[in-house]
């Protein structure tokens, strides 16, 4: 063997380890737990009482829209841009509790670059909240304007499909 073919072979041997290492955290689950993994979490904060009241207020003055099945066929054809070309709707909105929940992990994918099994992964099998996943997958983002933004989009996008 040349010092050219040896060459060629370990420099295709380090670029595999390199491709494994940096794509292997999107394909892999390595059933990491939050006790095995530590995590640098800002301390919570109280909320101020008047603030929980006006929540309360808010949330008590709109009626909840009724929930739309995530496996409804205008759903999949609204969401279908957002997700990869190809993607099966039915596998891809399987196991969401509603439409809205469905296009916000959706919307929270395509604006974060994170990919959707992914943040879908975190949701519901984790039962993390969406803020959570996307922190988790993007430190350096604000995951909670993230997550707002993602369900401000996902209840545009039912609002349409409703009238």
């Amino acid at each position: 063997m040349t010092l050219a073919k040896a060459s060629a072979v370990v420099l295709g041997l380090l670029f595999a380890v390199a491709l494994g290492i940096w794509v292997g955290p999107y394909v892999t689950d390595r059933g990491a737990t939050m006790t095995d993994t530590p995590s640098v979490r800002a301390p919570a904060t109280q909320p101020s009482p008047t603030a929980a009241s006006s929540r309360r207020a808010r949330a008590r003055r709109v009626a909840p829209a009724p929930a739309v099945p995530a496996s409804a066929p205008e759903v999949h054809a609204r969401l279908k841009p957002l997700l990869n070309m190809g993607t099966n709707m039915e596998i891809a909105s399987e196991g969401f509790r509603d439409a809205e929940q469905f296009a916000a992990v959706a919307h929270a994918a395509r604006n974060t670059k994170v990919p959707f099994m992914v943040l879908k992964h975190r949701v519901l099998n984790e039962r993390k909240t969406l803020a959570a996943a996307i922190g988790e997958s993007k430190p350096n983002l604000n995951a909670a304007r993230e997550a707002r933004r993602a369900r401000a989009e996902a209840r545009s996008d039912l609002a349409a499909l409703r009238g």
